[in-house]
């Protein structure tokens, strides 16, 4: 696991891609219920290894090549987005319970919070 700056890489075994995290993304996982976690390194583990898990979908309101995981426990919603079109690694750009009082609709603040982030890794890793 290399640790520095903004950014915290782990690497997987075999061939497939590292998955590397924004560091405040990496933070906010890390307070996930244990449970919530396994599900996201699960699907994460598939996206590394260049699939889909059943638990991710395109993410709407960005370009292609972003997805969401949506993971649920004890009612609450959790998500973690993350861009596979950037660099070779899958980076997980966003992490977040979910407490949109619009329905299933992800609220307009995280969506701007997800483009910026996006935007700012494209111009850090050129």
């Amino acid at each position: 696991m290399q640790f520095g700056g903004k950014f915290v890489t782990i690497p997987l075994m075999g061939e497939t891609r590292s998955v590397s995290w924004l560091r405040t993304a990496r933070k906010d996982f890390e307070a996930f219920p244990e449970a919530v976690q396994d599900d996201i390194l699960d699907a994460l583990a598939v996206a590394s290894q260049g699939g889909i898990s059943a638990k991710a979908k395109p993410f709407k309101g960005v370009e292609g090549g972003v997805f969401e995981i949506a993971a649920r426990h004890r009612g609450d919603a959790f998500r973690a987005i993350y861009a596979v079109k950037i660099d070779v690694d899958v980076w997980v750009i966003h992490a977040f319970q979910k407490k949109s009082k619009s329905g299933i609709k992800t609220p307009l603040a995280e969506v701007e919070l997800i483009r910026e982030r996006l935007k700012r890794l494209t111009e850090a890793l050129k």
